[in-house]
């Protein structure tokens, strides 16, 4: 869609036409400067690194006009002090042209650096059309850089911000031959959204770019790095599905974006990017202290559980120190018809209020898995509304492969009234505390061609899907203040667009222990108040590595059964039986996580590289106590490991806290070294002596 501009802060309103020199201009913020030349190119530097961090292979900024990417030239500036969402700060305007089709289109970038945001570019750019013809616009790209590698490492690391059904890890390096789209939209069936920013660095430093836009965009934001290449190229594009007309004289407006120089690894980009959303009304939640509480979930028993079994393992989820207990997937007659299943539930909704009670009797929470978005062919509430589903352009519905389901509209009226209802069916009639919304079509949703919705806008699923769970969030929390809803878009990065309407995330089917933790330290970084939850623990590695969840302060899961197996275990299939040996492991680990309550520690950056150091290091400080984890891998175990950020001179003791083994004190240097061997992880408290 054209965008008018009427901007989120008034750029223009704001700026006051004062000529400047076309060429050889520079922003500056904070460790960053940027020189723009006569052709538009943008050029980052920062005395944090001894050489340049881009070069000025390609323009910052461009739009496709008729299938050509016109060549803008400088031809003056403007620069005003403003005051706007973002605080106080600077606007400059670099006004260009490009000769097209025997007229003009004009560019105007601006660039805005503020006081609060240091080493920080705002943009913006507006085209307009002086052609004197209509011309049709296939799409336009922002923040495009050529960022170099390092000498000492010749490679990057990145977090790539897009979601696919592969469930990649989200922190990858880029060594050799790389390219990733990272489109925020659906790559795959069930699969979309995302969290639209690229971070790539270097051990000096690094660059984000990304876009701060009040709702979710259908934009990309690609990576790649070509074979003999030592330079990595990122940008932020937006491709129309329809190519746009143009009339002559109409104006068109990118998004906000935003790119950013980093000292380390992702992680302060990450925090600064969650306050630049905050600016725009995308703010992330304080959880509830319900919510760092741990919980007990019961898909052991998976979806053909009974009412006994769950009931019968009450008392050892009460002994162990549990404060949740979750019915999981398989109480509904189908996705679309949330009506107790009968084979479970004979005397439906006294059954589940009966199943209820006991938890409640057992001092525990109850909270309900639940996955909201979908129906199923023939299911009672698409019989009953066949016009809420999202269709494509052909008029089919959008499915949902994982539930065989399809994809409801997150803007139809009776889906809103019927997921407003249901919660206050759980809540209220069922008695339930909280929700664990499940499922990796939550994350996004496909544009919308239905006739019975906007068809002259489809995007606007897109951009208002947040508002559907801040339906279910705030209802939830007006029927009990205290609830905890749970946030789980399996195997997705999360859309950053819904976080602010959930009060617990989660590592979301991780596929190994690293992706707890990596996601953590994601997560940690854009709602650092908001618990994560580390999932069950039978899905670390091995089924049993808490230190993982300790280590990061991650909320302790498990789905065990007892005092028996599941007698549906599939052939094959992995139990999950609470065996002496798990039971041991599960009690150590949940006094650790009481006594220490690193949950609620504050993740401490820029100590450790989270892609180039090795052993893999966290540190997490709590009532006055520095908290080291270490993470190795089998095959390359280390023989002593560095404490950074002592104060030195001063005297510690140290503890490694899940063996229970104390040393002596030790003297801090600048960086501490301790001849401990660690051939798999190392979780150490560091306690300053008087």
């Amino acid at each position: 869609m054209k965008r008018l501009v009427n901007g989120l802060v008034g750029w223009f309103a704001l700026l006051l036409l004062m000529a400047g020199c076309a060429s050889g201009q520079k922003v500056k913020s904070g460790d960053m400067e940027v020189s723009v030349d006569g052709e538009m190119r943008l050029l980052v530097s920062t005395p944090l690194a001894d050489q340049p961090l881009t070069d000025e292979a390609s323009a910052f900024s461009s739009i496709t006009v008729d299938g050509q990417v016109p060549a803008f030239t400088l031809v003056r500036t403007e620069k005003k002090a403003v005051q706007d969402a973002f605080g106080k700060g600077t606007c400059q305007v670099f006004h260009g042209e490009a000769a097209v089709d025997g007229g003009k289109i004009l560019e105007d970038l601006m660039l805005c650096t503020y006081d609060r945001f240091p080493s920080t570019v705002i943009a913006r750019a507006v085209f307009t059309n002086k052609t004197g013809a209509p011309v049709s616009v296939e799409g336009w790209t922002m923040d495009r850089f050529a960022v170099i590698a390092g000498e000492a490492d010749p490679y990057f690391w990145t977090f790539q911000g897009q979601s696919t059904e592969a469930r990649a890890d989200w922190l990858l390096p880029i060594r050799e031959t790389f390219y990733q789209k990272n489109y925020m939209g659906m790559n795959d069936s069930d699969y979309g959204g995302g969290t639209p920013v690229t971070c790539i660095w270097r051990r000096d430093a690094g660059l984000a770019i990304g876009h701060i836009e009040p709702a979710p965009r259908l934009v990309s934001l690609p990576v790649e790095k070509k074979e003999g290449e030592n330079k990595a190229t990122v940008s932020l594009e937006k491709e129309y599905d329809v190519p746009q007309t143009l009339a002559q004289g109409e104006k068109l407006e990118t998004y906000t974006t935003f790119f950013h120089v980093f000292e380390g690894d992702c992680f302060t980009a990450m925090r600064q990017y969650a306050q630049l959303l905050e600016c725009v009304g995308v703010v992330m939640p304080e959880s509830e202290p319900d919510a760092f509480e741990p919980a007990w979930c019961a898909w052991g028993y998976e979806r053909l559980f009974t009412i006994d079994e769950i009931v019968g393992t009450l008392p050892k989820v009460k002994e162990l120190g549990f404060k949740w207990a979750t019915l999981d997937d398989g109480y509904q007659i189908a996705e679309g018809d949330w009506d107790l299943n009968k084979d479970r539930f004979p005397r439906g909704d006294d059954d589940m209020k009966y199943m209820v009670d006991k938890i409640h009797e057992y001092g525990l929470k109850a909270d309900l898995w639940w996955a909201p978005l979908a129906a199923d062919p023939g299911s009672r509430f698409l019989v009953e509304h066949p016009d809420a589903l999202i269709l494509n352009q052909e008029g089919k519905p959008r499915d949902i492969t994982w539930w065989d389901s399809w994809y409801l509209s997150p803007v139809d009226q009776d889906v809103l009234d019927w997921t407003k209802g249901l919660v206050e069916k759980f809540m209220q009639v069922y008695g339930y505390q909280g929700f664990k919304l499940d499922g990796q079509h939550m994350n996004a949703v496909p544009p919308d061609y239905n006739p019975a919705h906007h068809p002259d806008d489809p995007e606007k699923d897109v951009r208002e899907l947040p508002n559907f769970y801040k339906l279910i969030y705030d209802t939830a929390r007006s029927i009990n203040p205290h609830a905890v809803v749970q946030y789980c878009p399996c195997g997705d990065c999360f859309s950053v667009y819904n976080l602010p309407y959930v009060n617990k995330t989660v590592s979301s089917d991780p596929t190994s222990s690293r992706q707890i933790r990596q996601k953590g330290y994601i997560l940690r970084a854009l709602a650092p108040k908001t618990a994560y939850y580390g999932d069950h623990i039978e899905l670390s590695d091995g089924g049993n590595d808490y230190p993982t969840q300790l280590g990061i302060g991650a909320v302790i899961g498990t789905k065990f059964t007892w005092p028996k197996e599941n007698p549906r275990l599939r052939k094959g299939g992995r139990g999950y039986l609470l065996t002496p040996e798990r039971e041991a492991l599960l009690k150590n680990a949940l006094e650790i996580y009481y006594s220490k309550d690193l949950a609620h520690g504050e993740y401490v950056p820029g100590l450790y590289d989270i892609g180039f150091d090795y052993p893999e290091t966290h540190v997490i400080t709590r009532n006055g106590k520095m908290y080291y984890a270490f993470y190795t891998t089998p095959d390359k175990p280390v023989s002593q490991i560095v404490l950074r950020g002592l104060t030195p001179g001063k005297t510690y003791s140290v503890e490694d806290y899940y063996r229970h083994l104390q040393w002596t004190e030790i003297p801090a240097s600048e960086e501490t070294v301790l001849p401990i061997p660690v051939a798999d992880f190392l979780l150490l408290e560091v306690t300053e002596t008087i």
